[in-house]
This record gives C-alpha cells, structure tokens and sequence, in this order.
C-alpha cells in the first residue's frame, strides 16, 4: 500500500506551475487539470469557474504539504484576482483545494505566514477552497513545457529562500 499523498492547487497556467514541481524534492508524479468549477468532464475551452489546477502525488517522508505551499507561493503572484502574467480570469486563480481540516488551517498558517513576511507588494488573494473532483486535462496538455521548452510560462522562481 502507497503512503504517497496529493495535494492540489491552482496558481495560473498549469504548465508552468507543472514544470517546477516536477523537480521538487519528495514530488513523485504532477499532473494538470481542472478543478472547482462547473462541469462535469471539463476540457481546456469549456471549463466554467474550474480553475487550472496542478495534482502533485508527493512522498510525505520526503516533503510536506507546508513544504508544497511555501514553493507555491514562490513560484507565483498570489496579490493578483484571476490574473497570471498575460493571464486573466477565474481559470487563473492562485488556489488550495483542501482535503480535510489539517490541511486547511496549514493553508491558513502558511498564508499568515507569507504575508506577514511583507515580501510580495500586496496581501494573499488565495483562495482556500474545499477539494472537489480533479478532472485531468487532455495529453497534449500533460508534460506541455517538457514538450514544447520554448513554450509560454509565467512562472518561475522569485523568492530563492524558503518563507516557512
């Protein structure tokens, strides 16, 4: 039996959020897709209020969910409300979509946490958002930067140092 976690969040377009989790320490697998949203089966040009989400399996001997959020949140801008880089909408939401109540006020802590370090211009617009079902997106959706290495992503590292 696996002792492997997973943990989904959302912090703009899921390829770039993909990319610099893969090479995370304790992260065993990624894959992008859409969650809190609408539909059933969403697809990447119907997928009403989903948001473009990442599910990270994770060794929990090896990383946290703290450890999770701490790289979230320097990986993306979470001052920004629907909006990523050139991306805009609820699609682009920076989210944590938690799985029971420890994860819940871990989120809240890292939050006070980020925030109180005064390093982004702004307060954390994230939003904590109970789990719902995580549809995966299409393959060519799936490693897309291991793909295509020149494709767009507003993401990258902005904070070298660990804010937890």
């Amino acid at each position: 039996m696996s002792t492997y976690k997973k943990a989904y969040i959302a912090g703009g377009c899921f390829w770039g959020m993909e990319e610099l989790f893969r090479t995370q320490p304790g992260i065993i697998d990624t894959e992008v897709g859409y969650i809190g949203g609408e539909n059933d089966h969403p697809t990447y040009r119907n997928h009403p209020g989903h948001a473009e989400g990442i599910e990270l399996t994770y060794d929990p001997n090896l990383t946290s969910f703290k450890k999770i959020l701490d790289y979230f949140y320097r990986i993306h801008n979470p001052t920004t409300i629907d909006r990523q880089g050139n991306d805009k909408g609820s699609s682009y939401r920076s989210a944590i979509f938690f799985q029971n109540e420890e994860e819940k006020l871990e989120a809240e802590e890292v939050i006070k946490i980020v925030n109180a370090s005064k390093k982004w211009d702004g307060e954390i617009v994230t939003t904590l958002e109970p789990y719902s079902t995580f549809w995966a997106a299409e393959p060519e959706h799936q490693d897309y930067l291991l793909k295509n290495p020149n494709g767009y992503t507003c993401h990258f590292e902005r904070f070298k140092e660990s804010f937890v």
